[in-house]
């Protein structure tokens, strides 16, 4: 549909987790005519994973084969690829965590992630694929965006902070420059100018014919960022996707801090609806997500002004998505015995921004199985910068180990209920990392309030579903909104020959 001049999908399918968003899912999703979405979070670890898990498809390699680094791609296949996979209990091989400066070669790594996510999602076909970010997560963004670039991603969505440098560096990369952006560290002075680089040219003497300069959607909660991301952001914001707090994953703290329900979640009230009217005013498209997976509310988006809807929760649980088969299978049979329960948890995650947590034994939703973890923080992805006495900056995560954190400067009430996401997140897509005697880290699942709502969609005997079911039922029934030309359900795109 054409929103705003420009012809952009109806429908954005979520960008969750690690690995749920995978390159499957996001192709399948574009193939029906919509925006599909990979996460780039700690794709790079994803990457080596399914290298040591023996990539028995051959579709790693396949894209890692298009890359127009080869001696990149020869480097990380020397180092990690394991053609049988791994023994039974053998952990995987970690890299080394980000910092605020790395090697050339460690970016390289990230880069060559991203690139093989979005090459997949986009091959064969000419549909649209994006990316999506967390602002918070700041290190690897730089290289996980020009990565995603190399591979003509046509998206870039970001949530979970304020993105206001992300167009300037995204101007800059598609024009082979380099790029930086603000090093958010605690502790630091006011005046203090912290930055993360980085800069093409280290890597390509001459810009590569492929990059081009994605759409940027910031994922907001606020009128009052939406603004000022129009008004001071370091370049072209295309439109925002608007994110009520129903939705899964991480959610913006609420305008009223301090206020719980019974059970400990925060509480939102009127501050934190965001005005559309207002929305309107920027003269920009925008979408709406959270509790918007329904044909009713993509009628009602559209009906409002909006260019459609984000969705996450019933993507998540598709034959497509990254999540195990098995932790698929009993969401969706608790949900269709009305025995599911989605948790705001705000102690869960060590950014401290809330986040919803699916109650389920065996996960690390659970006090016993939370309390048997031992705290380890060998990922690192959610670590904060911090500076130090001698002014020089370190890292620390309030999942750590209490007594380390606490040595770094760290408050000990701050670690309290604290979860390991980065390891719980690995599990739930079966990359569990193993430790002592073989014993596996437990999972964790994220996903909106309308989890519980899932059986109308699927009903009370399937097992299973797939993404272009989930499309197709977005799209039935939308007629004649607010004087618009009859929208049919988007068929398939074409899709060419793969070479290679």
């Amino acid at each position: 549909m054409t929103a705003f001049g420009i012809e952009h999908p109806l429908i954005i399918q979520g960008g969750m987790g690690v690995g749920v968003s995978n390159w499957v899912l996001a192709k399948a999703v574009s193939l029906r005519g919509q925006l599909g979405v990979v996460s780039g979070t700690c794709i790079d670890t994803v990457l080596v994973r399914r290298l040591q898990d023996g990539d028995a498809e051959g579709h790693v390699r396949r894209a890692m084969a298009h890359f127009p680094l080869p001696e990149v791609v020869e480097d990380v296949l020397r180092k990690y690829f394991r053609p049988e996979g791994r023994e039974a209990g053998e952990p995987y091989t970690a890299i080394p965590m980000y910092r605020q400066v790395v090697s050339k070669v460690r970016e390289q790594l990230t880069m060559l992630a991203s690139f093989v996510e979005v090459w997949l999602a986009k091959e064969g076909h000419d549909g649209v694929v994006g990316v999506n970010l967390l602002t918070k997560v700041q290190m690897p963004n730089l290289a996980t965006l020009y990565g995603a670039m190399l591979a003509r991603v046509d998206y870039v969505l970001m949530g979970a902070g304020i993105p206001k440098e992300i167009p300037g560096a995204l101007d800059r990369m598609a024009a082979h420059e380099p790029a930086a952006i603000r090093f958010e560290v605690e502790g630091g002075a006011r005046d203090d100018s912290e930055m993360l680089t980085f800069d093409p040219r280290a890597h390509f003497a001459e810009a590569p014919a492929t990059v081009k300069r994605p759409y940027f959607l910031p994922i907001i909660a606020s009128n009052s960022l939406a603004t000022m991301l129009v008004r001071k952001a370091t370049g072209r914001v295309d439109g925002f996707v608007i994110e009520a707090p129903t939705a899964g994953g991480h959610n913006a703290p609420p305008r009223v801090a301090g206020v719980y329900n019974e059970r400990g979640e925060p509480l939102y009230g009127e501050r934190d609806v965001v005005d559309l009217e207002k929305m309107k005013e920027h003269g920009l498209p925008f979408w709406l997500a959270g509790s918007a997976g329904t044909p009713e509310k993509l009628a009602e988006a559209l009906d409002a002004g909006a260019a459609g809807v984000q969705v996450g929760t019933l993507f998540a649980y598709t034959d497509e998505s990254g999540i195990s088969p098995e932790l698929k299978r009993d969401v969706i049979r608790q949900a269709q015995e009305d025995a599911i329960d989605v948790l705001t948890d705000g102690r869960a995650s060590p950014t401290g921004f809330p986040f919803k947590v699916v109650q389920m034994g065996g996960t690390v939703s659970q006090l016993p199985v939370y309390q048997a973890r031992e705290r380890v923080c060998d990922l690192g992805y959610l670590r904060q910068p911090y500076k130090r006495a001698d002014g020089r900056i370190d890292y620390r995560c309030a999942a750590e180990p209490v007594e380390t954190y606490v040595k770094k400067g760290g408050l000990r009430e701050d670690t309290a209920g604290r979860k390991c996401l980065c390891n719980a997140l690995f599990s739930t897509i079966g990359m569990a990392q193993a430790r002592d005697e073989g014993v596996e880290e437990p999972p964790l699942i994220t996903s909106g309030d309308e989890l519980k709502n899932i059986r109308r969609f699927l009903g009370s005997d399937r097992a299973g579903y797939t993404a272009g079911e989930v499309v197709d039922w977005l799209m039935s029934g939308i007629d004649r909104l607010c004087g618009r030309t009859r929208v049919e359900a988007a068929p398939a795109r074409s899709v060419v020959p793969v070479v290679g």
